[in-house]
């Protein structure tokens, strides 16, 4: 499953994104993930979380993207959340199209039965019709 926070910039997502993680740590049966642009955020996640600096890696394109995520997934067969602050700029996609991401994102969560929780910098309006009913919050 794929869910999105979307909001233009500064309008609270990575707040919104940090909280959604610490809670649902409390209740999860496996681990969970927070992928960032940074380590900015470290001491703000519960440490039971792995945060994960996605600048740390030689990742350069969108591809290059899904295919760290699917290296992540396969190293850890109890990985049940995933998020993704800043998708649009750890992806590679700012000012594309993100539909074909999204579609590669929720082929792999019904495979591999993990939830991707994406911070989006985009308007409500500017997210794709088809993933418009994975908005959870638009802020």
């Amino acid at each position: 499953m794929v869910q999105i926070v979307s909001g233009t910039k500064g309008k609270g997502k990575t707040k919104y994104l940090l909280d959604m993680a610490n809670n649902a740590i409390k209740t999860a049966k496996g681990d969970v993930v927070y992928l960032d642009k940074s380590i900015k955020h470290m001491y703000e996640l519960h440490n039971k979380i792995r945060l994960i600096n996605v600048q740390d890696y030689p990742v350069d394109t969108t591809d290059g993207f899904i295919g760290f995520i699917c290296g992540i997934i396969c190293q850890n067969h109890d990985l049940e959340q995933m998020y993704l602050d800043s998708f649009l700029k750890i992806a590679f996609l700012e000012g594309q199209d993100i539909e074909p991401a999204l579609t590669h994102l929720k082929r792999i969560g019904e495979k591999y039965h993990v939830d991707f929780i994406l911070s989006v910098s985009l308007d409500k309006t500017a997210i794709p019709e088809s993933a418009q009913k994975d908005i959870i919050v638009s802020l």
